[in-house]
């Protein structure tokens, strides 16, 4: 993988069996669930999930980024006038944070180290 490169989407859903029967019977796509909140699809052209929430949906897709440097990317980030939203967290497969760009677009970078 290479740095600051999109790599993943990630989308909110109501409803996991739902929104992967759309998506899979519509286009194909094909589904790994982590848990009860949180299912991958592929076979979409780009890698990418559904995670549930109760909340209103305003803006649905999360657009995540690779870094092998989480803290490094971090700082650059906030040098250049993104605020960090989530700080770096643990999930399966790596960690990760969120930022927002000057703008108020919120994105994600991850990192598998």
């Amino acid at each position: 993988m290479k740095n600051t490169l999109i790599n993943y989407i990630e989308f909110k859903a109501r409803d996991l069996g739902a929104i992967k029967e759309f998506y899979h019977k519509t286009f194909g796509w094909v589904f790994t669930d982590y848990g009860p909140t949180y299912t991958a699809f592929s076979k979409s052209g780009i890698e990418g999930g559904f995670e549930t929430t109760e909340e209103e949906i305003t803006n649905g897709v999360l657009v995540v980024l690779y870094h092998e440097n989480l803290k490094e990317i971090k700082n650059d980030i906030i040098a250049e006038g993104g605020k960090v939203t989530l700080d770096i967290f643990s999930f399966p497969g790596g960690r990760r944070f969120h930022f927002t760009d000057p703008s108020g677009n919120e994105l994600a970078v991850w990192s598998d180290k």
